[in-house]
């Protein structure tokens, strides 16, 4: 059978040039998978193939010998445009670009064909899976059937000839193995359903093995790891702020990782009372807030000035970080308010939503509102975890804004 290699990152990505979430994994099941079976293809994505060690030697073997590349620049992922790239030096045609419609291009791309669809927040509409269907499907049928030059490679150096393998590659294909997919999905549902830490833990890094230095992948085993409190809590803290030395996180513009700081910051003043490391925490979830505009930043950051304040003993600096906390809320309550009229029904975290709307009303006095989204919130309660958070953080404000 004929194989088509899908070029894209995995899971929940971020445009850095719009601040936007994207969920890849909707762009490659509901369209790309399906269109490329669809054409006769055995469609792979570099998640899905099963092997031991690490992925780069059959990825390149996927760019070198497969009838069809399907290359996702969206979200300037760089290990797109550098496969992209590899792509287009090794096969003069067969390969399709595609990009979310607000891509930023980082460098000159306009001689390379990029076919645009669009996502609306996290998923895609099905109008518009329906659309970008109709012409993937065109566009592989148009490139099976002729031989035109796709690569600027190949364009501009029209006497170029593609280059042959010496000897055949010679890949151990471990046919009973884990797909990098199976690990990923085990972790996720131990870290977020079974809230096995330890164990979802063991999982991240298994697939880190796999597909070394994955941003993706660290921020997962760093959240493992933090919440796993093992061999102490401290040590876990500790661990985790290692893990993200990775990511650059003092300068790094990535709304995940920048919320990872601000949480595991968080984490480590509660257990010291070091106010130093409140104040790195509140850093990180303004930095967080600033540049995602989204409501758990910004809840978070408004409790944290509130804490702040209280454990402030200068009258005038309690006076104003209670005043922010208060701006920050009317914000927050506006992000959610939005979210709320606006294919509300799609999202999953409804239960926070409400919540967020629950402690912001409640902070701002306006007890009513705030009894009647505990209501709402209510009816989307997935563990009692949920409501021990929010009941914990809201006992806490209590105590915070007794003290003007």
């Amino acid at each position: 059978m004929k194989t088509c290699f899908v070029i894209m990152g995995y899971g929940i990505k971020i445009d850095y040039s719009t601040g936007r979430e994207l969920d890849l994994d909707k762009t490659y099941k509901n369209i790309i998978k399906h269109v490329v079976e669809e054409c006769g293809y055995k469609c792979i994505r570099a998640d899905e193939i099963r092997h031991s060690g690490t992925i780069d030697l059959h990825m390149y073997k996927l760019l070198f010998e497969a009838d069809i590349v399907i290359a996702d620049l969206s979200t300037s992922n760089p290990n797109a445009m550098y496969e992209l790239g590899v792509r287009h030096g090794l096969k003069p045609y067969t390969t399709i670009a595609i990009a979310e419609k607000d891509l930023k291009y980082p460098f000159d791309l306009n001689h390379t064909v990029i076919r645009q669809y669009e996502h609306l927040g996290k998923d895609i509409g099905f109008d518009e899976v329906m659309r970008f269907r109709d012409e993937l499907r065109q566009t592989i049928l148009e490139i099976s059937n002729k031989s035109d030059v796709d690569s600027p490679v190949y364009t501009f150096l029209q006497s170029l000839k593609p280059p042959e393998l010496i000897r055949p590659l010679d890949i151990d294909n471990d046919q009973k193995g884990e797909t990098l997919r199976e690990i990923i999905d085990k972790g996720l549902l131990l870290l977020n359903e079974k809230k096995d830490f330890i164990k979802a833990k063991e999982q991240f890094a298994k697939a880190l093995e796999i597909d070394m230095n994955n941003t993706y992948l660290i921020q997962k085993l760093t959240l493992a790891t933090y919440k796993s409190k093992i061999p102490t809590e401290t040590e876990s803290l500790e661990e985790a702020l290692n893990l993200l030395d990775k990511l650059n996180p003092s300068t790094t513009t990535d709304p995940e990782t920048i919320g990872l700081m601000g949480a595991i910051w968080k984490r480590k003043f509660s257990l010291s009372r070091d106010i130093e490391m409140l104040n790195k925490s509140l850093m990180y979830y303004e930095k967080g807030f600033y540049l995602k505009n989204d409501y758990y930043n910004g809840i978070n950051l408004a409790y944290l000035y509130n804490q702040r304040a209280y454990l402030s003993t200068d009258k005038n600096e309690r006076t104003a970080d209670n005043t922010i906390a208060g701006r920050i809320r009317l914000k927050v309550i506006d992000i959610c308010l939005d979210l709320i009229k606006s294919n509300f029904e799609e999202r999953n975290d409804k239960y926070w939503v409400y919540a967020t709307l629950q402690e912001g009303y409640f902070a701002l006095g306006n007890l009513p509102q705030s009894e009647n989204y505990k209501q709402q919130a209510s009816k989307f309660l997935e563990g009692e975890w949920q409501l021990d958070s929010t009941n914990h953080q809201i006992e806490n404000l209590k105590i915070y804004l007794s003290k003007k």
